[in-house]
């Protein structure tokens, strides 16, 4: 289809609960949904829902969330029937549906995990997959339009609307592939992952292990970077500002090696901050100051090292491994088994939660053979 906004279908605007329910009573609870969404996210933590787009039996609906509260209305057939919810690159969006759909669709079919199954790709473009699988070019030119403005522009409605438009031929095509596969089970358990850990909203616990730079400090700084990691967040999400806004990266660990003396050396030191005013302040300072006693150390876990001499080795050995089975199974390499997550296995020699399910019947025998 020509990308020109008069060629696009007409799509119902939706901005009332008597609508929306009207609209949502026609689809049978069996039937293949699709579903995306426009949110924003540049000033706030939590991305910013803006719309909501529905395409059943060529019949589509753009609805209006700040036009009324949605609340419940899509839970009895998106979250709680048979209905496939068909959805591409899903993680953000389910994230910004999280306060509608707290536990996400019931059955979500994510098309860009489908393509990667069944040999297009890992990462594949929406775009990319309708001009594979449907002949179509769409155009991008509103992927960074202001969707909270209203009312929206006729080029945005278009736009809007042909996300979903395509997602119904992508999913039957992608459906009768993952099945001559016999990858359909596999697809379906990295969408069940894929929605638990975006539907998530209540942070990474252990959130030091990221900071890998950190790995050889002693367990006392480790425990108050842990201290410092889980304050910024609980702030960010109160506040609903992203987390750089309080503390960037850099800051938080100078913070943690040297501790501010005073009110005035940590005003002195995070001037910048946009979101730290002087209740953050007052709160950082005594957070930072607090004494860090043997169970808060205890509790916190260690920061993987990178692999060295041995380990190295072993990692190199177990790359080639999942290579040789990605080959095998005609699957990209990435999708099987990251390298971060043989980073973090040939350290901690503990089987990563990343390779269970289906990949553990696959992996397992053969690296753990290859730990150090």
């Amino acid at each position: 289809m020509h990308p020109d906004s008069s060629l696009s279908p007409d799509a119902a605007w939706i901005d009332s609960s008597d609508t929306l329910n009207a609209w949502l009573a026609a689809i049978p609870h069996d039937a293949a949904l699709g579903f995306d969404t426009e949110f924003m996210r540049r000033n706030t933590f939590y991305p910013q829902l803006a719309l909501i787009q529905l395409g059943w039996h060529g019949r589509y609906a753009l609805v209006d969330p700040l036009a009324f509260d949605i609340g419940g209305a899509l839970q009895p057939l998106v979250g709680d029937s048979n209905a496939v919810t068909v959805m591409h690159s899903a993680s953000e969006d389910l994230e910004a549906l999280s306060p509608l759909l707290p536990q996400g669709p019931r059955r979500l079919f994510d098309t860009q995990i489908a393509a990667a199954f069944v040999g297009m790709g890992l990462g594949i473009s929406y775009r990319a997959l309708v001009a594979e699988l449907a002949g179509a070019e769409l155009d991008k030119g509103e992927t960074r339009s202001d969707w909270l403005q209203r009312p929206l522009t006729e080029s945005q409605r278009s736009y809007a609307t042909l996300d979903v438009v395509y997602l119904k031929p992508v999913h039957e095509q992608l459906a009768e592939r993952l099945a001559q596969r016999d990858r359909a089970v596999w697809h379906a358990e990295d969408c069940e992952r894929l929605k638990q850990r975006s539907c998530s909203r209540g942070g990474d616990p252990q959130p030091q292990r990221a900071f890998r730079s950190a790995a050889e400090w002693r367990p006392e700084q480790r425990a108050l970077l842990r201290r410092i990691l889980l304050w910024r967040d609980q702030t960010a999400r109160t506040l609903d500002r992203p987390r750089p806004w309080l503390l960037e990266d850099a800051l938080v660990m100078n913070l943690v090696q040297q501790r501010p003396v005073s009110a005035g050396d940590l005003e002195q030191r995070t001037r910048g901050q946009r979101a730290l005013r002087s209740p953050q302040q007052r709160e950082l300072l005594e957070t930072l100051l607090r004494p860090i006693e043997p169970e808060e150390v205890a509790s916190t876990a260690e920061i993987p090292e990178s692999p060295q001499g041995e380990a190295k080795r072993a990692l190199s050995a177990m790359k080639e491994c999942v290579d040789k089975r990605a080959v095998d199974l005609d699957l990209p390499a990435g999708l099987l088994c990251p390298r971060k997550v043989l980073e973090e296995y040939v350290v901690t020699a503990q089987w990563p939660d990343f390779l269970e399910g289906w990949r553990r019947g696959v992996l397992h025998d053969e690296l753990t053979r290859l730990l150090p």
